[in-house]
């Protein structure tokens, strides 16, 4: 199963930020029941921080590279999403390389932290070995319909 976990991106730097969001929905098959309300796991908020960094190198490349998670230094997680929130997700490069990238990254609702990671290590790959570059580019024009501008 594929999880899409960036629904817009709102603004980019090449080689320096991404900030997109998430609108999450009670439909979505992910949820973890914790005492009867659904919660949405953290591995899976980290997992939006690390699309978005993906998209950050994928537009920063024009669709030529895309990283593939290595290592991760640091993750606090001091909320929760439940259905109906709406994820705000940055991702800020430390460094990025033709071969690697390393990012810290938020996400919050309604202004209120749910999950910082520091020290994202990404390999960076040929994305034609990942996947069709034409239906990249076609999902980045859908995520930047709106803003979206550098």
């Amino acid at each position: 199963m594929r999880f899409h976990l960036i629904d817009r991106i709102d603004s980019w730097e090449p080689r320096q930020q991404i900030s997109g969001r998430k609108v999450t929905s009670a439909a979505e098959t992910f949820w973890r029941d914790q005492a009867g309300h659904p919660r949405m796991p953290p591995e899976l908020v980290l997992e939006t921080v690390c699309q978005a960094a993906t998209w950050l190198i994928m537009l920063s490349s024009q669709f030529t590279r895309r990283g593939v998670l290595l290592a991760i230094d640091e993750v606090t997680c001091p909320g929760d999403v439940v259905p109906g929130d709406v994820l705000t997700v940055t991702a800020i490069a430390r460094s990025m390389t033709g071969e690697a990238a390393v990012f810290d990254g938020s996400v919050t609702v309604e202004n209120h932290p749910v999950l910082h990671a520091a020290g994202l290590m990404c390999a960076l790959r040929d994305a034609r070995t990942l996947q069709d570059t034409g239906s990249t580019e076609r999902m980045a024009q859908q995520l930047l319909r709106t803003g979206g501008g550098r």
